[in-house]
């Protein structure tokens, strides 16, 4: 592969120019932390602790490798629980549970201790999509029901090219029934109110049940124009038209005799930036374009233009909202979601930095650093944290040891950076099963640290799957969530996070709804989330934001989880039960009907990965609906594949067919696909597989996915992009 880069030596290290320039240049300006200060700092952090970072990785390895010896040497055996759980403790797998204790995170902001709602993902390569997710605290239920498959398109509700007044008057309705729900009126229906509240003297002419959920207005020439209103916790902005000329919602001007304009929710109450699944960032040029994203949205200062029905569009960050009380005192809304950071996790080293050895700096202590110094933009005007927080979510965490070195290097961090100590807090990704299994151990390694613990489905059955390789063959992939250990997982998440004080402390999240089309399911579904004692659970869009909303109206958390402290807590045993098939003989066309499913997935998502450095995006399943795929989906169907290639489930010829056969669908479903066309021309893989850059690096994913470290998909998508982009 041709080396692009050119390195600039400073504090024993090589580093890129364009990595060197952005710090240097943009990274540092108007702070008070000097170049020295940061390279050196940098410097001495990362040469003594890329060593440490080394040896947690070759400790995931020695204990694979293990794991593997005991399984081949009981192959055909059940495995005696009592006995597998003293082997896992003696291989210091499985830790040795403490007392009880209660996190101390402090400086907390509100959307994280007190608010419970959705959750946003958002590429951070991607500045239109982050701006859209950002500005998504505050969503118009409007636009959002017209547009989804809530409202059917039956009986002239078409969705159509224009607004159809057919489909806005069934938009009205449904919103008017939601009122009637969550802002009930005393005697009277949100239905039949005929015309707008007024105010006078101080006194609204409209009677509430609970004359406290209405908390705020707005007055446009001595009419009211906006009612805010609050149901647990999450607030609703009612918009009145009071002037006639607000008609993007009701053009015909007389729809809606209340004249209600709109219906805004408080919808995504916190965004993860994310620099790990979904993006494909492998060298300095991909870095510093997801570092400058993310430094913009710190500083205030993000926008995008773009091109909307021939006009060029800018977006920028929504500013706060402003309402009075009854009072006459102002009330100020943060105007945007909350957002957090995930940086990568220990795993890959990157190119942009080389070590005075040579070799490549660990990608996740310079995220740490650069992340951090980005957030020091935000201290002065507190335009994301009010409390001068800085959150970064870590993925991919082995257990508490792995804890533990995420804390030491958020202290160097905040040694170098001059921050308070426990500044930087933590979101521990709950996503590998030593972590999961260890759970509380690892919390109590962040305790003054954590902010969250989320569950993330895919990634834990990857884990599952690569951890416990030799055991067998894994059940069928759409069983998976319906295994004994998967509820013991999820339960066991929530048990732990009430049993160690998050609840009004902290958020314990769920994880993605993958499907944005299919809203009305979502609606039926992901209630179970907030059901379950999730505070806040992940959602692909706005729009499922605004949506998804409406199940923390309909739960209240905080009462969930006085329900479920009482529970009996998630065993053990059943977390340990590994999903392998016991006795459940497949037919030729199950086996088949799974392998193109995961191949199809695995191509789908790769082809973008590796040629058009596309890292999360709508891809069209085997069925054409379209799923959010990141580097967690393929996680798990390469490792699935792998696993029953071992057994003898399938065979590498029969694999290598489907593959070949699946990727001319692939190459089709993307030649259609309009999101597609604003990325470089397309590159069919069924034309020549053998110089198929993406189908090699897919087929690999599979072929060489047992021997993959913890059946991770970047060391091999990393080396496939670096090559893309080399010729």
């Amino acid at each position: 592969m041709k080396n692009k880069e050119q390195f600039i030596k400073i504090c024993d290290l090589s580093v890129s120019k364009v990595l060197y320039g952005f710090i240097n240049d943009e990274l540092l300006n108007g702070i008070k932390i000097s170049k020295t200060q940061f390279w050196k700092g940098f410097s001495k952090t990362v040469h003594e602790l890329s060593p440490k970072n080394k040896k947690l990785i070759e400790t995931r390895e020695k204990i694979q490798k293990t794991l593997d010896s005991y399984y081949l040497n009981r192959k055909g055996k059940k495995i005696n629980l009592s006995e597998y759980k003293n082997f896992l403790k003696k291989i210091g797998y499985l830790k040795k549970v403490g007392l009880n204790f209660k996190i101390q995170t402090k400086n907390l902001d509100r959307e994280i201790s007190s608010v419970c709602g959705p959750q946003l993902v958002c590429p951070v390569s991607n500045a239109r999509f982050l701006l859209n997710a950002a500005n998504a605290r505050w969503v118009s239920l409007y636009d959002s029901l017209y547009g989804a498959n809530i409202i059917p398109e039956t009986k002239g509700a078409v969705k159509g090219k224009t607004y159809n007044p057919i489909r806005g008057k069934k938009v009205i309705e449904y919103a008017r029934e939601l009122l009637d729900k969550y802002i009930p009126l005393k005697k009277n229906s949100w239905k039949n109110l005929k015309s707008t509240p007024s105010i006078s003297n101080g006194f609204i002419n409209l009677e509430l049940k609970n004359k406290d959920q209405l908390i705020g207005y707005k007055i446009n020439k001595k009419k009211i124009s906006s009612l805010l209103f609050k149901n647990n916790n999450l607030h609703i902005d009612i918009v009145f038209d009071t002037t006639g000329k607000l008609e993007v919602n009701n053009p015909d001007g007389n729809q809606d005799p209340l004249k209600i304009h709109d219906i805004i929710l408080e919808s995504a109450i916190s965004t993860i930036c994310d620099h790990e699944d979904s993006v494909a960032a492998v060298d300095a040029e991909d870095k510093v374009l997801g570092y400058r994203n993310w430094l913009h949205l710190m500083k205030g200062t993000l926008i995008s233009k773009f091109n909307k029905n021939g006009k060029t569009i800018t977006r920028k960050l929504a500013a706060d909202r402003l309402y009075k009380n009854f009072s006459g005192k102002k009330i100020i809304l943060h105007g945007r979601s909350l957002l957090l950071n995930r940086n990568v996790g220990h795993l890959m080293t990157n190119p942009a930095i080389l070590l005075k050895d040579g070799s490549e700096c660990p990608e996740g202590i310079l995220d740490a650093f650069v992340t951090s110094v980005a957030c020091l933009h935000d201290f002065k005007k507190k335009g994301n944290s009010r409390t001068n927080s800085i959150y970064i979510v870590k993925p991919k965490m082995h257990g508490p040891e792995e804890c533990a070195f995420t804390n030491t290097i958020f202290e160097k961090v905040e040694k170098v950076l001059k921050l308070k100590k426990n500044q930087i807090l933590c979101g521990i990704m709950d996503e590998e099963r030593r972590t999961s299994i260890n759970l509380k151990e690892c919390i109590r390694i962040l305790k003054k640290r954590v902010f969250f613990i989320n569950t993330g489905f895919l990634d834990r059955t990857g884990d599952e799957i690569h951890s416990s390789m030799e055991m067998g063959p894994m059940i069928l992939k759409g069983q998976m969530k319906s295994s004994k250990w998967i509820k013991a997982y999820e339960n066991n998440n929530i048990d732990i996070g009430l049993a160690c004080g998050f609840s009004g402390k902290a958020q314990i999240g769920k994880g993605m709804w993958a499907m944005p089309d299919l809203l009305k399911e979502m609606m039926q579904q992901k209630i179970t989330h907030p059901l379950s004692g999730a505070n806040c659970a992940w959602v692909p869009s706005p729009t499922a934001a605004a949506i998804h909303a409406l199940h923390y109206h309909d739960v209240d958390v905080f009462s969930k989880h006085q329900e479920l402290k009482k529970r009996k807590p998630a065993k053990l045993d059943d977390l340990l039960t590994v999903p392998i098939n016991q006795s459940q003989v497949w037919s030729k066309d199950q086996i088949e009907k799974e392998l193109k499913n995961n191949a199809q997935g695995i191509l789908g998502y790769v082809v973008r990965w590796v040629d058009q450095s596309v890292g999360c995006s709508k891809v069209p399943d085997i069925n054409g609906v379209g799923l959010m795929e990141d580097r967690a989906t393929c996680r798990i169907s390469s490792q699935h594949i792998a696993n029953w290639l071992h057994h003898g489930i399938c065979s590498k010829k029969q694999v290598l067919e489907i593959m070949k056969k699946m990727a001319k669908i692939v190459d089709n479903q993307n030649l259609k696909d309009i999101s597609m066309k604003g990325n470089q021309p397309y590159e069919r893989m069924g034309d020549n597989f053998d110089k198929s850059i993406a189908f090699k690096a897919a087929c690999d994913l599979i072929f060489h996915g047992k021997y993959q470290p913890s059946g991770y998909t970047e060391p091999l998508l990393h080396f496939n992009r670096l090559m893309k982009k080399s010729i």
